[in-house]
């Protein structure tokens, strides 16, 4: 089994620290410590639908567990009807898994363990599409993730029948760091920055991401196209971390996170808190 290893962002970071702060044409000033401990977690049920065929997610992430599963984004209805993105397993690999793994189940193959580093993940899904792969994709650092499994690691990925609709950017709950309404929620155990999600459109990796003296770094993602339900989480406001930048005032509310949840710890400024 692969590990990746986030040695992308560790060049970047020295060369961060050669060249000084004008290495990122792009800054992120803040990110969200979330942890199992205090049991921190966001949500927010939109008052209605959006695309529901067709989004994309994209987070810097670091992680500071491993071993155990941890889910990152969760659209809940029961425990046959959600979604589960960013879903960290015990392996150290990820899934995207929606409709209860019924209609969707992406698993990397490679596990993810680097507590040192910031990695961007990106999943951007489209069930209109008539390739089932490219139904659901997964980037990793820019590249996109193609060697992939089902979730018990038995077999192919499973994709989506086309057209199909997914619970998330429902006028549902959908929670950040846990799995929401049902036993066994597994927090979310890190750090999240530049949390970015888009209701209505796959994008690539590059909306959000370049490559820079061979070190994939984060820019200005503007000109998104956030769609009804999209959001933009900067975690800016220490009082406020759930705040959305994206003009949609799709706020979430933090819960057990207070001011000592907002880091200074980010892909383009490097441990600070």
């Amino acid at each position: 089994m692969g590990v990746f290893q986030n040695n992308l962002l560790a060049g970047a970071a020295a060369a961060a620290s050669a060249g000084g702060g004008s290495f990122y044409s792009y800054q992120i000033e803040n990110s969200a410590r979330f942890d199992s401990g205090s049991s921190s977690y966001m949500n927010q049920t939109f008052s209605g639908a959006g695309n529901r065929r067709t989004g994309t997610l994209s987070a810097w992430i670091k992680r500071t567990g491993f071993g155990s599963q941890m889910l990152v984004f969760n659209a809940h209805i029961n425990n046959g009807d959600q979604d589960q993105l960013f879903n960290f397993l015990s392996t150290d690999k990820v899934t995207a898994w929606f409709d209860g793994a019924n209609n969707g189940d992406v698993v990397t193959k490679g596990a993810h363990r680097d507590a040192a580093g910031w990695g961007h993940f990106v999943l951007a899904w489209d069930t209109t599409q008539g390739t089932a792969s490219n139904r659901i994709k997964w980037y990793l650092n820019g590249t996109q993730i193609t060697d992939v499994e089902n979730y018990n690691g038995s077999g192919a990925a499973f994709y989506p029948s086309q057209d199909l609709e997914f619970w998330f950017n429902g006028a549902y709950e959908h929670a950040i760091g846990r799995r929401t309404a049902y036993s066994g929620q597994h927090y979310f155990d890190g750090y999240l920055a530049e949390v970015i999600s888009v209701d209505g459109t796959q994008y690539t990796a590059s909306q959000f991401g370049e490559t820079k003296n061979g070190v994939w770094i984060p820019k200005d993602p503007s000109g998104t196209s956030f769609g009804t339900n999209g959001f933009h989480l900067k975690f800016e406001n220490a009082s406020d971390l759930g705040n959305d930048s994206s003009g949609n005032n799709n706020d979430f509310t933090a819960n057990n996170m207070g001011a000592d949840h907002q880091s200074i710890d980010t892909p383009t400024t490097g441990a600070g808190g």
